[in-house]
């Protein structure tokens, strides 16, 4: 299977469950060839949850979800050592991080200590408990949703763990005929149930090494470069990008090259994905929030003001 049948099957399959949000889905599939984690940020109702199941169950892989609350423990998340009477020994019961995709629901709900019980796995692909280190399935990935306008009860999440998501996303409201379509879709069955696998993990894995190989030239590499680096001096900013959202930005590209069926990054596929990788790594200040401007404003006033490279 090529990355264009790959493509097409994802993007088909996930539509037969989520109406509309081909642009979401194609994100998605980027996160996916980069092995990298996603921040769905969005009210509730929108198809997070459906979302990521579908996206699961399309590459058959193993999927489990935590309800993320104040009282979770991180054991409850990595696993936990039990003693077996019957054996007469500890045994490793493993937690919801040995799962290929892992949907971490209101993340912002849970207190810092869980939440960086998920940094070692988002980051190393590993956990360690009682001093012991265990590998994670591959690929893996987190799908983590927050409520953007709940805030009672709620933890910020440390700026450590925000930059460890590869990207932010925003599903929306669908429009009123994709709403329509959806409500005839669901009337008699739930479409999700039904849904089958039209790849393999292992298909995955194996296109996650194809998008690798996809050319960078040298003036859409500085490109690259030169966007994030804008970040750490627009006077709007008070603390932009990290060299580890420069990578991303930089991977996420080629993975988005090969999708749409090229085998070289053009600069309208750093700019595509500039507000869904960048946006949630910068802070601009107090005074310019006041003034109603957001980060999504700001870095699309940067990836329009770089020169963009001419490409060959």
């Amino acid at each position: 299977m090529d990355i264009a049948q790959f493509n097409r099957a994802l993007q088909a399959n996930v539509a037969r469950v989520i109406v509309g949000k081909a642009d979401v889905t194609e994100l998605l599939l980027v996160a996916l060839l980069v092995e990298g984690h996603v921040l769905l940020e969005d009210v509730p109702g929108i198809g997070k949850t459906t979302l990521a199941r579908a996206l699961a169950r399309s590459v058959n892989a193993s999927f489990a979800r935590i309800q993320l609350t104040p009282d979770l423990l991180p054991g409850d998340v990595t696993g936990i050592n039990y003693f077996n009477q019957k054996e007469q020994a500890f045994e490793f019961r493993p937690g919801p991080a040995f799962s290929q995709v892992l949907l971490a629901d209101e993340i912002n709900r849970a207190t810092p200590r869980t939440q960086s019980a998920l940094l070692e796995a988002m980051q190393e692909r590993q956990v360690t408990v009682d001093g012991q280190t265990y590998p994670l399935p591959r690929p893996f990935i987190v799908l983590a949703t927050q409520n953007p306008i709940e805030l009672e009860g709620t933890f910020p999440l440390p700026e450590a763990q925000v930059d460890r998501f590869l990207m932010q996303v925003k599903l929306g409201y669908p429009t009123e005929e994709e709403e329509d379509e959806i409500l005839q879709r669901y009337q008699s069955d739930d479409p999700l149930v039904a849904l089958e696998p039209v790849v393999t993990a292992e298909d995955v894995l194996a296109q996650q090494a194809e998008v690798r190989s996809v050319h960078v030239s040298e003036g859409v590499r500085r490109y690259v470069a030169q966007v994030t680096r804008a970040t750490r001096e627009h006077p709007s900013v008070e603390l932009g990008v990290s060299p580890r959202g420069t990578l991303a930005l930089f991977k996420a590209s080629q993975a988005l090259a090969a999708l749409r069926g090229r085998r070289y990054v053009i600069p309208s596929d750093v700019q595509f994905l500039s507000s869904a990788i960048l946006t949630h790594r910068v802070h601009i200040s107090p005074q310019v929030r006041l003034r109603g401007r957001t980060p999504a404003q700001v870095i699309a006033e940067i990836t329009d003001a770089v020169p963009v490279p001419v490409t060959e």
